[in-house]
């Protein structure tokens, strides 16, 4: 292959790109996972983890992707033949379901659309209708990462109060954790799963559990199997800055520098950044003359945008075109959006400039693909950003 001058453009809504400070620290030569030197960085990072969760509770950290903190988060608290509660949002969400699915656990499902979030009216009439509380979680992606929806998650935490039910609240931040605002103590949510390599600017390798004190008390009676998930293991060698088995010791140098690098923008400044490059670039989609899949502006998503491509063209033509010409990487259709839509991720370490370089490259590659559009959807993405 011959060499291609300029960055990459990594548009898709994860992995990210990884910041120059993040890989630098990553870079620092391996030390002893049982040593002082480790258990000053794990005594400091078990801490300061917390408030990318905005709590005060522990975060179990665990060396794995995103969906090991799935599975994590309903091992600890539940057991064989349990009910959850979960909602059709998109693929990951579909995805999650049939994690639980896989465990024994029995899923009470809420369709959708795909289009929308979970519905707050849907999650309180079908737990004010289980008067024997066999329901024992609420599972709620936050942001839909396949769709660009994100759900309410305060409006389905006050239905789960409505309804006075004692299920446990359980939510996937994977691409909205430090990108879009989330609350796990002032929303009342019991687990949150998280993941490094979207918000949190890392690659991946690492994953998350947020827990209450009434995660806890349901993990003391849980009796799905569990080990390597365990979380009484993790908080147990936690106490002394350690882990139960080998961490990956350079992914957490690069997570202290990247918590130091949202704590140095401000974790309220890091949400409006993303707000603004959502909105610029639904200005691009609306000025081009195409579709924001997500039909609810209330849920419009801050950290990725899924742009519908006109009946008759290929959304994978037009992927494969600005890769090939531009060198930038957008997002697949998943699962039945296949060739339908095009995900922009606008997350991570990202400026306007940034966000302007592919939203050119996505104007460009509709042309060359000939799809039907309006010009200047970058100078409309241009004008909100001057505006904003």
């Amino acid at each position: 292959m011959s060499y291609r001058a300029g960055r990459h453009f990594l548009q898709i809504p994860g992995p990210t790109n990884v910041p120059e400070r993040v890989l630098r620290a990553m870079s620092k030569p391996t030390i002893d996972h049982r040593g002082p030197e480790f258990q000053a960085l794990g005594e400091e990072l078990l801490v300061a983890v917390r408030d990318v969760f905005r709590t005060k509770r522990p975060v179990v950290i665990f060396p794995a992707s995103g969906s090991g903190a799935w599975e994590a988060s309903l091992v600890n608290c539940l057991s064989p033949g349990d009910r959850v509660l979960m909602g059709e949002t998109g693929h990951f969400a579909t995805l999650w379901k049939e994690i639980a699915e896989k465990l024994g656990l029995q899923v009470d499902w809420i369709p959708g659309d795909w289009r929308r979030g979970v519905d707050p009216q849907a999650v309180e009439s079908t737990l004010a209708a289980d008067r024997a509380h066999a329901i024992k979680a609420v599972c709620v992606v936050h942001n839909e990462t396949s769709t660009g929806v994100t759900s309410r998650v305060p409006l389905v935490r006050q239905a789960i109060d409505r309804a006075r039910h004692p299920a446990l609240f359980v939510v996937d931040t994977i691409s909205s954790l430090g990108s879009i605002d989330f609350r796990h103590d002032e929303w009342g949510v019991d687990v949150t799963v998280g993941a490094s390599q979207k918000g949190l600017m890392l690659p991946p390798g690492l994953s998350f559990n947020a827990v209450s004190e009434k995660a806890l008390s349901a993990h003391a009676h849980a009796t799905l199997p569990r080990s390597f998930w365990d979380w009484g293991a993790v908080l147990s060698a936690n106490e002394n800055g350690f882990f139960p088995y080998t961490p990956a010791t350079n992914l957490l140098y690069g997570l202290q520098e990247a918590l130091a690098m949202l704590r140095e923008e401000g974790l309220d400044n890091v949400f409006a950044r993303h707000e603004r490059h959502a909105a610029a670039t639904r200005c691009a989609a609306e000025a081009w003359g195409l579709e924001v899949f997500c039909a609810n502006p209330e849920e419009y998503s801050a950290s990725i945008t899924a742009v519908v491509m006109p009946d008759g063209h290929d959304a994978d033509r037009l992927r494969e075109i600005v890769l090939e010409r531009f060198d930038l990487s957008l997002g697949v259709g998943l699962a039945k959006l296949a060739g339908k839509v095009f995900r922009i991720g606008h997350l991570g370490d990202f400026n306007d400039l940034s966000l302007v370089g592919t939203l050119a490259g996505v104007e460009m590659g509709l042309k060359l693909a000939g799809v039907p559009h309006r010009v200047h959807g970058v100078t409309a993405a241009m004008a909100e950003l001057a505006r904003a």
